[in-house]
């Protein structure tokens, strides 16, 4: 199980984020999210979801529900295609998008970002870097990222940030 602590600026609790992945088979598997926030003492994210990669194509697809808010149940569907811009996978080019619909089928969001990443490999020994510069088509909002070892910082143009700590 893969577990972080999350803080946001906007928010004023730390979130525990846990996250278990279970194979269905080679290229298939079942996602599972679940955050807790530590100012209320209840779960605020519950999330299942059936991922399927394409290697050959670099590319992925999922399919799932999300419990988000304590408000009501969400269906999604997510998608995510990779372009190599060198060939030792150091710089990439991503295209990624989700659609979610609530469980009426009235409410709809969508979101759709283009990035680059660059995986700057051994900066120093045996740490790595990965820098991530995007921008949110719909919301027409620049963003960047920075992920070191245990940390991840994310900050967008409009002034929001978080940071993720993986334990």
């Amino acid at each position: 199980m893969e577990t972080s602590l999350r803080y946001g600026g906007d928010s004023k609790s730390l979130v525990i984020h846990a996250k278990e992945i279970f194979p269905l088979n080679t290229f298939t598997h079942l996602q599972g999210h679940a955050e807790l926030d530590t100012k209320i003492g209840a779960p605020t994210y519950l999330s299942a979801m059936i991922r399927r990669y394409f290697p050959d194509q670099y590319a992925s697809l999922a399919v799932g529900v999300q419990y988000y808010g304590r408000r009501k149940l969400w269906y999604n569907v997510r998608g995510k295609k990779a372009f190599p811009v060198t060939t030792d996978d150091s710089v990439n080019f991503h295209i990624k998008g989700k659609y979610d619909v609530d469980e009426k089928l009235l409410e709809k969001k969508s979101r759709v970002a283009a990035e680059f990443t660059w995986n700057i490999r051994d900066v120093k020994e045996d740490q790595d870097v990965r820098l991530k510069v995007g921008y949110e088509v719909i919301e027409k909002v620049p963003y960047f990222q920075i992920r070191e070892a245990n940390w991840t910082l994310n900050v967008t143009k409009n002034g929001k940030w978080k940071v993720r700590y993986d334990l």
